[in-house]
């Protein structure tokens, strides 16, 4: 251990470096704007250990931009076969060396927020740092990816979203195929005034082809900010920006048009070869296309298994032909529906070429709604989690709104507690199932780019995929939809029975509303019975199973509620009592009381009994929760 620095040792230097440096320039900018970090969940099995890795790779890479000249990317790994630490840092090309160092300690400074050993990454406006127990370096586009978008709307905003997306798409285009993978440019638009700047950087560690797909990734995800000035959109191997305040010298700028066509000039002879050879090849395309449509409408095709959706997980939504939906739902007939809700009705729809979806028709007759339909629908369609129904696309005609979903085969997992398929899930299935939703509403609260509160958390919003893992349905609607379209109360969109008091009673939301309602469903899975089951003389029906539920662990008789379907020989009692206990502390009164998901996450995979875990959690969790009222924006 003598080779390593010690952690308070290593922070004084960096606490010293960064004194010293702001001495030497008062111009200096080092753009430490925080843009996202995230923090990984599981710890390794010893993290002192990898503490230790931690501290002295971040120690390599301070002396790698210290030693070598104008050094604004570096990796540092310790490779062993327990506690491997890797860790990769990079600074936006037009910082100053001082500037860059300034940001990286800054961001170390940042990453000690992690819990011990975890590691994470953390994105600034002026670099990027990333530390992992495996390696990484040539991961382009991963979950997690998003935009920050600025609240100033440009002027002349047909003008500039116009333009301001012709120069981010050359930008994206020009950036993989520039040595270095990096380009700063300024561009003058027609209206005059403004000018933006704009910068694309994919990691030095990715191919052309990573970089690349990144930044297309990158460009769907920063769209969403336009036509406000300015926008980011990042990602693990890459980050994009644009604003109408400089961020870099206008002698930082390159010129990217050599980059946008094909390399090399040619004669007006080569001109017009290529042009005919176009020409044949562009006819032959049109009746290969022509033949490929016939094949398509004569013979429907095989839906695939698993995600049938391939590649289309790296774009953006897609806008349907509402007469193409219609079609695929048989008008919206009685047998194609799945399901309906106080605002919509669910159609199964069976595509032209064989891919079955699921098409979700909104009752929304507000005008607000119409006008924010489109815009709250490409952002709720970036964010991608394996626990989430994925958004494909919408259709918009006159009073007819419609959302394209991913369909799941198995349907709601209420059907399977306490409606026809009762009795299906075994305790693996249910206990995979509780944690497949844990790990859904840590994303959205914590993981992506904003925090996303669901506010309806129920057995019916959990939908199963053919492999019962569950995914979180209308995680957007809440969004979508004007506080008068509740089907419950004009104060809040829940449901009685799953919605915490502080929000049902006084409109305070925050992310332990969900929280609250995630409790509840753990009970119904455990129990096989709804929430709000009533009897004579019982209280109010959002508290029965609940109150029951806490009775009998007052008694320490906890089994007394499993659901009598289950095999007793299939589960283990002490595995059942814990997730029963964590689904009181989830379901506390006081919202500070109740830990935040990822904590719940960490609890369900570790052995420890839920005090130990929970006395753990609380000497390191803030207790600070931010409400929110109805008319305050959850995003």
């Amino acid at each position: 251990m003598g080779n390593f620095l010690p952690f308070s040792r290593l922070m004084v230097m960096i606490a010293f470096l960064a004194v010293s440096i702001s001495f030497q320039s008062a111009n200096s900018d080092p753009q430490i704007t925080l843009v996202n970090e995230g923090c990984n969940l599981y710890p390794p099995d010893n993290s002192t250990a990898f503490y230790i890795n931690f501290n002295a790779t971040f120690a390599d890479l301070r002396n790698q931009l210290l030693q070598e000249n104008n050094k604004l990317f570096a990796t540092a790994q310790i490779n062993r076969p327990s506690n491997p630490v890797f860790v990769l840092f990079h600074c936006r090309d037009y910082l100053s060396t001082a500037d860059c160092i300034t940001c990286f300690n800054t961001a170390v400074s940042r990453m000690q927020k992690c819990s011990p050993g975890a590691g994470g990454r953390v994105i600034y406006d002026g670099c990027f740092l990333r530390l992992e127990g495996q390696i990484f370096y040539d991961q382009a586009v991963v979950p997690g990816n998003g935009q920050v978008c600025g609240n100033q709307t440009a002027s002349q905003p047909t003008i500039f979203r116009t333009q301001t997306e012709a120069f981010l798409q050359d930008l994206k285009l020009a950036t993989p195929r520039i040595n270095g993978l990096f380009a700063a440019s300024k561009r003058q638009l027609s209206n005059g005034g403004d000018a933006v700047y704009a910068v694309a950087q994919c990691a030095k560690s990715v191919n052309r082809s990573s970089c690349q797909d990144c930044l297309r990734v990158a460009y769907g995800n920063i769209d969403i900010c336009l036509p406000n000035t300015d926008g980011r959109a990042y990602d693990t191997g890459c980050f994009l920006r644009y604003s109408t305040t400089a961020f870099f010298a206008d002698n930082q700028t390159i010129n990217i048009n050599p980059y946008l066509g094909a390399i090399g000039g040619s004669s007006n002879k080569t001109k017009a070869i290529i042009l005919g050879a176009v020409g044949g090849v562009s006819l032959l395309l049109a009746i290969l296309a022509l033949l490929l449509w016939y094949q398509l409408y004569k013979k429907p095709q095989k839906a695939e298994k698993g995600n049938i959706f391939g590649t289309t997980e790296l774009r953006g939504p897609v806008t349907y032909d509402y007469k193409v939906l219609k079609s695929a739902t048989k008008d919206f007939s009685e047998e194609n529906k799945q399901g309906e809700g106080g605002f919509s009705e669910v159609y199964k729809g069976t595509m032209r070429n064989g891919k079955v979806v699921a098409v979700k028709k909104l009752n929304i007759t507000s005008g607000r709604a119409k006008t924010e339909f489109v815009s709250e629908v490409k952002l709720i369609s970036n964010v991608h989690h394996r626990n989430l129904v994925r958004l494909l696309g919408y259709a918009n005609k006159g009073t007819a709104l419609l959302l394209v979903y991913e369909y799941m085969a198995n349907g709601s997992l209420n059907s399977f507690l306490y409606g026809e398929k009762r009795g299906y899930l075994d305790w693996k299935k249910r206990f995979n199932i509780i944690i497949g939703i844990a790990k859904g509403l840590a994303y959205l609260h914590e993981q992506y780019h904003a925090c996303i509160i669901h506010r309806d958390i129920k057995s019916s919003n959990i939908l199963l995929d053919r492999d019962f893992h569950p995914k979180i349905a209308d995680f957007g609607l809440a969004k979508l939809l004007p506080g008068d379209q509740s089907h419950l109360s004009t104060r809040f969109a829940g449901t009685l029975g799953y919605t915490a008091p502080e929000y049902a009673v006084h409109g305070h939301l925050s992310e332990k509303v969900d929280t609250y309602g995630f409790g509840i469903v753990i009970l119904e899975i455990i129990s096989g019975s709804r929430s709000n089951n009533t009897a004579v003389g019982v209280g109010p029906v959002s508290e029965f199973l609940l109150g029951k539920a806490r009775k009998l662990h007052e008694t320490n008789t906890h089994l007394q509620l499993v659901d009598e379907t289950l095999d007793p020989n299939e589960y283990n009692v002490a595995e059942v009592k814990k997730v029963m206990e964590l689904a009181l502390i989830c379901t506390q009164s006081q919202p500070s009381e109740r830990p935040a998901m990822s904590e719940v996450v960490t609890m369900l995979s570790h052995d420890q009994p839920i005090k130990e875990l929970c006395h753990s959690s609380n000497s390191n969790t803030s207790s600070d929760t931010r409400l929110l009222t109805d008319e305050e924006d959850t995003h």
